[in-house]
């Protein structure tokens, strides 16, 4: 597999401001510009593999493509904040401008596109859906992977309660074996490719100058902000996101596992019929969030992100 350029942006917040890390594919001149943002606990590396088959398609179709998938603050390569409270969408979203702006200054953006799983989806609403931000260019396609503005608040107190719990780990099995047991509703996987997911989401803890047992790469802090969330503030923010949501202009394609938790059968019909009215592809056997690894996940997003035609529908995956 060939590896993706590490960089970081600079983003202001209250204090002296924070390093946000971004892996690049493809070809770091091109005006097309596709984004990919992880969920909650994860980081950029788990693009790895959708991001290796976008440069490749458009490279087949003769055109250049640059795919950014940045680690999140507090995930992965980037800074940890000094305070928690920063760990909310706004400052993700705000650091998303910071690095839209560094990579148009690197190479002028002519065409946008946005994939975002769970958390990233949300910043991808806030980023689409609310007018004068200061954007290059206006997001072309918008890729929501199993979130939408209407979240399950069970499903929320299961993902908060998830995180920091995994412990320390002898070695990298060790880790995949335990993230497996928090992470089965990401569907079926073969243990090669859920031992490359989890490669990239532990790291050696340092004590005394030495390196130690490997640990969950992601700040534990990033759970204090989880922790104050309640039923009511999420009703709250479901009425902000729908606002957002039918401000956005973009093309749509919402995924969706067809066992989530998080994103009820519902609310992801709500948004094929209101703001954007997105197009709403399931995948069978698989809950929250499809981690678009699998060959038909895979397709789907290039499909649409390529202007390619929308392959037959199968068992596994429906289109709505």
């Amino acid at each position: 597999m060939r590896q993706p350029q590490l960089d970081y942006v600079h983003c202001p917040d209250r204090a002296a401001g924070h390093r946000m890390a971004f892996w690049q594919w493809g070809d770091a001149g091109a005006a097309q510009v596709v984004v990919c943002v992880h969920g909650l606990s994860r980081q950029g590396r788990d693009f790895d593999v959708l991001a290796q088959a976008l440069v490749a398609r458009a490279h087949q179709k003769g055109q250049s493509l640059r795919v950014i998938c940045p680690d999140v603050v507090g995930r992965g390569q980037s800074d940890w904040l000094a305070d928690p409270a920063g760990y909310e969408i706004p400052t993700y979203a705000a650091d998303m401008l910071a690095l839209l702006a560094e990579l148009d200054r690197q190479a002028p953006i002519r065409t946008l596109d946005w994939v975002g799983t769970s958390m990233g989806g949300v910043i991808g609403m806030l980023v689409c859906g609310q007018p004068g931000l200061p954007l290059p260019v206006p997001v072309h396609k918008l890729v929501l992977n199993d979130v939408g503005p209407a979240l399950s608040w069970p499903a929320l107190q299961r993902i908060g309660g998830n995180l920091g719990t995994a412990g320390q780990f002898a070695d990298l099995q060790q880790a995949a074996d335990r993230l497996w047991t928090l992470s089965s509703s990401f569907g079926p996987h073969t243990p090669a490719q859920w031992l490359a997911l989890s490669h990239h989401m532990v790291k050696p803890a340092v004590a005394g100058g030495q390196a130690g047992p490997l640990v969950l790469h992601y700040d534990p802090a990033i759970a204090v902000p989880i922790r104050g969330i309640t039923e009511a503030s999420t009703q709250h923010a479901a009425d902000v996101l729908w606002s957002l949501y039918d401000g956005i202009q973009a093309q749509t394609l919402l995924l969706r596992g067809a066992q989530s938790d998080l994103l009820s059968p519902q609310a992801a019909q709500a948004m094929t019929l209101r703001g954007p009215r997105a197009r709403l592809m399931e995948f069978e056997g698989v809950g929250h969030a499809p981690t678009l690894v699998a060959a038909d996940q895979v397709a789907a997003v290039l499909n649409f992100l390529l202007d390619e035609v929308p392959e037959t529908a199968t068992p596994a995956r429906h289109e709505k």
